[in-house]
């Protein structure tokens, strides 16, 4: 089965630029303490590693 990734927002998004708050949007966050999970695939590694310093992520299985 494909890993899932676990993608936890720890920081605020005020005061951020505009990319890194489209980013956030994108990743279906949207306040710190909100989870999603999402499939490990390389655009949302892409977009986790824009935002890195803003979330938490833990790997999954299933």
């Amino acid at each position: 089965m494909a890993n899932k990734l676990k993608i936890t927002q720890i920081r605020s998004i005020i005061d951020r630029p505009k990319k890194q708050k489209l980013t956030i949007e994108a990743l279906g966050l949207g306040r710190p303490n909100y989870t999603v999970e999402h499939n490990d695939t390389p655009q949302i590694r892409g977009m986790i590693n824009k935002v890195q310093h803003l979330v938490k992520v833990e790997e999954t299985e299933g």
